[in-house]
């Protein structure tokens, strides 16, 4: 177990060592996110494209004609 000095008593870190410590793991966070980001978009497609195959295509239904209007009888 380790002592109560060990804990309370540690070596204190310059501002730029911090900053470094900082970066570093901001910059590990930042570059695993991206990973899984890519990973999660190329499976996405994958199964956007395997329903894309497996669909029946569609078929555009057929226009209806525009029905002309009555014009009135002169008398």
């Amino acid at each position: 177990m380790t002592s109560d000095n060990e804990i309370f008593n540690q070596a204190k870190l310059s501002s730029r060592d911090k900053a470094v410590v900082t970066d570093t793991t901001a910059r590990a966070i930042i570059s695993a996110e991206a990973q899984a980001r890519e990973l999660k978009t190329e499976k996405l497609k994958a199964l956007r494209l395997q329903r894309a195959a497996e669909a029946p295509p569609e078929v555009e239904p057929a226009k209806k004609k525009r029905a002309t209007p009555k014009t009135a009888s002169r008398a």
